[in-house]
């Protein structure tokens, strides 16, 4: 029980690792909230073996969007509109990978050395990088993480309208299990429509 009305200590550095951590992805582009938390952590001198001690991800994004208002709000808004923008026409070239678009772009996190985030779920992995070098797309492979069984098949990193993008590649029957927030290019479209209040304002 807290004393004095001061939050517990365990919670503090919790609140104290959440807070560099988003600092770091927002700062660094750091896009990974676990590698962001654990390297808080050492920083900090906090221990990375008890997992109590450590912030969830929607702390540190509760932080990260804190972080933004304070020190990126005037930017945020023409950097997440540009960034969904391009997505669109990413998507739209990929359209028969069934593209989803995921991470900061989506959900309005996206730092300043954010990638526009895309998942692709074709019958081969192979399809995709055959039609990047049929189009003649530069791209390359990206090593991936095998830590869970839901890590992707193949990633691949390219630049879409000057910008950084991630395509994770997944087998066609991984669509249906997919549980992280994610968007089909009709819902993207939707976001960087304008307001029916907005229509013919100069």
């Amino acid at each position: 029980m807290a004393e004095y009305g001061f939050p517990p200590r365990g919670a503090q550095r919790r609140r104290e690792i959440a807070a560099l951590a988003a600092r770091m992805m927002a700062e660094d582009g750091i896009d990974d909230f676990g590698f962001a938390k654990r390297k808080a952590a050492r920083r900090l001198g906090a221990s990375e073996g008890a997992a109590e001690s450590l912030p969830t991800n929607a702390e540190i994004e509760a932080e990260l969007r804190r972080w933004q208002t304070l020190y990126q709000g005037e930017e945020l808004p023409e950097r997440l509109a540009g960034m969904r923008q391009a997505a669109v026409g990413l998507m739209r070239l990929m359209d028969r990978f069934k593209p989803y678009l995921t991470g900061g772009a989506l959900d309005g996190t996206a730092g300043r050395y954010a990638e526009i985030e895309i998942d692709l779920f074709p019958e081969s992995a192979k399809d995709v990088e055959i039609f990047l070098l049929d189009a003649a797309f530069p791209f390359e492979h990206r090593e991936v993480r095998k830590t869970s069984p839901d890590a992707p098949e193949a990633v691949l990193a390219l630049e879409w309208e000057d910008i950084p993008a991630r395509l994770s590649i997944y087998p066609a029957p991984a669509e249906r299990n997919r549980r992280q927030p994610r968007a089909r290019l009709a819902q993207v479209e939707a976001l960087i429509a304008p307001s029916p209040s907005s229509e013919g304002v100069a």
